[in-house]
């Protein structure tokens, strides 16, 4: 019997794939979900530590605007 993976939630379909390894369709549905890179934030790597230091304050904001973590 093949579940239907469109109607779990990400967390039931991550689990549903660790238990079943060997099925690829779980694998899909959740790359399919995956959020595209247009939607990233890309980071150039900082060249001083002045710009390591602003850089990590736009990350920590980014972060938190993204409701990621509430305790960073």
């Amino acid at each position: 019997m093949q579940s239907n993976f469109e109607t779990m939630t990400v967390t039931e379909l991550k689990s549903y794939a660790l238990s079943h390894r060997h099925e690829v369709e779980p694998l899909r549905e959740l790359y399919r979900r995956r959020t595209p890179d247009a939607e990233a934030v890309w980071f150039q790597a900082p060249q001083t530590p002045e710009e390591e230091e602003q850089q990590i304050k736009v990350i920590q904001q980014v972060i938190m605007n993204k409701g990621i973590t509430k305790n960073f």
